[in-house]
């Protein structure tokens, strides 16, 4: 088993070394990737120990450059068993919130998902999890906000002028899609530890990010590859390892790295355990990170320290973001609660 946590351990360093180009994907991300599992690949649902889990993630952006980046996050899942065996099925909703910009350009997500995990051993918990996720994405801007070059009239600025944009609408509307598979397995002594492998497909139906409604100007699909690894360092303390490489048409960015966890109190029903550690988005950002958990709540804190060609705009700072997960049991008769084995991270 040693050898085998050795391979995963390898297996995320070199997804954090892979690719030769980085860059800014086209959608929403956040330096908490791990509090958005079902943004990173819908079929992460469902991946933990509890019945249901809740999460809200609020990032502010570049308040030192211009006006802020404001996103937010918000999942929810459901999960249940299904058939006489150890399957699971997982219900979820991702919802999305970015505003951006002078012109207060916004976007909103509302995707409901699905996701199925079927068992691989009747020993351990070791699943292949396939998920769905689609939905509505609505964006906007103010048009009163904007200024352009065909309302200076004779060296002046003239609000009373047409813009010259030929839009006609502020907001549009379209649909998106998502498609995901994961591999998750417990392993090494007594099973305590834990590792998922992931791959997602995002942008299915290549929807256009356009005002002008341009076919040209559709999304590109993105690929995105996960991978996760918790190991015990002792009875009271562990380290969690996560990694995402993300590929978006011409674009790539790689984010990845580790939190040392430590439980305070009781090893089994510990009363809190304090996280700390840090992630780098490659040529970005430097990311440390802090969480809390106490039983059902974690509260998580991050920062980005801006390493980028930018450093010097931004003075070195970047993003805050807040984090709040809450995973509980439900009292009822199939509860996950009752299972010997249940997909977990």
């Amino acid at each position: 088993m040693k050898k085998i946590q050795n391979h995963i351990i390898h297996l995320l360093l070199l997804l954090l070394l892979a690719g030769s180009k980085s860059g800014y994907s086209q959608d929403i991300h956040f330096s908490q990737f791990y509090e958005a599992p079902l943004l990173r690949n819908p079929s992460l649902a469902g991946i933990f120990t509890g019945d249901v889990r809740a999460q809200i993630v609020y990032r502010d952006q570049w308040n030192s450059v211009t006006n802020a980046f404001k996103s937010g996050s918000v999942n929810a899942e459901y999960k249940m068993p299904v058939g006489g065996g150890d399957d699971f099925i997982t219900a979820g909703l991702q919802m999305l919130f970015d505003k951006a910009g002078t012109v207060a350009l916004t976007t909103t997500h509302l995707l409901p998902a699905i996701n199925y995990h079927k068992s691989l051993s009747s020993e351990r918990n070791m699943y292949l999890s396939v998920g769905f996720m689609g939905g509505l994405v609505q964006r906007r801007l103010d048009r009163s906000k904007i200024t352009t070059d065909n309302q200076y009239v004779g060296g002046a600025y003239n609000p009373a002028v047409s813009d010259g944009e030929t839009f006609i609408n502020a907001s549009y509307s379209n649909l998106d899609a998502s498609v995901g598979a994961s591999f998750n397995s417990s392993f090494g002594e007594d099973q305590k530890n834990n590792m998922f492998l992931g791959l997602a497909y995002h942008h299915v139906n290549r929807p256009r990010n356009s005002f002008y409604r341009n076919v040209n100007a559709a999304l590109y699909p993105k690929w995105v590859a996960s991978g996760g690894v918790k190991f015990d360092v002792g009875d009271q303390a562990f380290f969690n390892l996560q990694a995402d490489y993300s590929k978006q048409g011409p674009t790539s960015e790689i984010v990845g790295g580790a939190m040392y966890g430590y439980k305070i109190g009781d090893p089994e029903m510990p009363d809190y355990i304090v996280h700390f550690g840090a992630f780098m988005r490659i040529r970005d950002a430097l990311i440390p990170a802090i969480k809390i958990d106490y039983n059902p709540f974690s509260i998580g804190l991050s920062y980005d320290v801006n390493v980028s060609q930018l450093k010097t705009a931004s003075q070195g700072r970047g993003g805050f973001e807040l984090s709040v997960t809450y995973i509980g049991f439900l009292n009822r008769d199939n509860s996950t609660r009752e299972k010997v084995f249940c997909p977990r991270f």
